[in-house]
């Protein structure tokens, strides 16, 4: 019997609609934000569903996960978004369009060396660790601009802007924090990407300003760290 995912389907268009929801009531275009579905621990048949009910961007938290299943993948716009070693970096250069969780200059020196062996240029965004959380990676607000000048000057990377992962139960305050932070270097730094909002957030993060959210368990259901 085949597997029934029309539950995918239902949480997209819940999302959708959320979405538009957020954005009417923040005065911005639908067509602003872009939708991102996280497949940590989730099978490739049910994130295919997802893409062919129009999900057109995949995010990936764990590069041994991604390679083992991105050639089961139909057609689909991929970024890494989980924390990123350096010795790592070399089995994703050339799947992935841009990596989201870049907060260091080593890793960022990485990406820029294999980018420029590999002919190409790879979009980045520079991971803020907003609430200040030992538990999370992400640059200090405070020495984000060191990081950003080295980004803009450096062969191989393409900055694109900021990701975040706020602290949950302040989530919207640091939401705001974020959206002030990327405003004050957004037209010195070009920035056109602000990624931030999940499931339990995604809304909120529309109405702050967030051009990028994050969806995993509000889109697949609950996790299977089991698998």
């Amino acid at each position: 019997m085949e597997n029934d995912f029309s539950y995918v389907g239902e949480n997209l268009e819940r999302i959708r609609e959320n979405v538009r929801e957020a954005c009417a009531k923040a005065g911005r275009s639908e067509d602003s934000v872009r939708i991102m579905a996280v497949t940590k621990t989730v099978a490739p048949e049910i994130v295919n569903y997802a893409i062919q009910q129009g999900i057109d961007l995949l995010g990936e938290n764990r590069v041994q996960e991604f390679l083992s299943k991105k050639d089961s993948y139909l057609e689909a716009e991929v970024h890494m978004i989980g924390h990123l070693q350096t010795n790592k970096v070399k089995y994703i250069i050339n799947d992935v369009s841009m990596i989201q969780s870049v907060d260091s200059e080593k890793l960022l020196s990485e990406i820029s060396r294999l980018a420029v062996k590999n002919g190409r240029t790879m979009d980045i965004l520079c991971e803020v660790n907003i609430g200040g959380e030992d538990s999370k990676s992400g640059i200090a607000p405070g020495e984000l601009r060191g990081l950003l000048e080295k980004a803009a000057q450096t062969e191989g990377v393409r900055l694109r802007g900021l990701m975040t992962i706020p602290p949950p139960s302040d989530s919207d305050i640091f939401l705001g924090k974020m959206k002030e932070l990327y405003d004050s270097f957004a037209g010195e730094f070009s920035l056109d990407v602000l990624s931030m909002g999940m499931t339990h957030d995604y809304a909120v993060a529309v109405r702050m300003g967030s051009t990028l959210v994050r969806v995993g368990t509000g889109l697949f259901g609950a996790r299977n760290y089991a698998k």
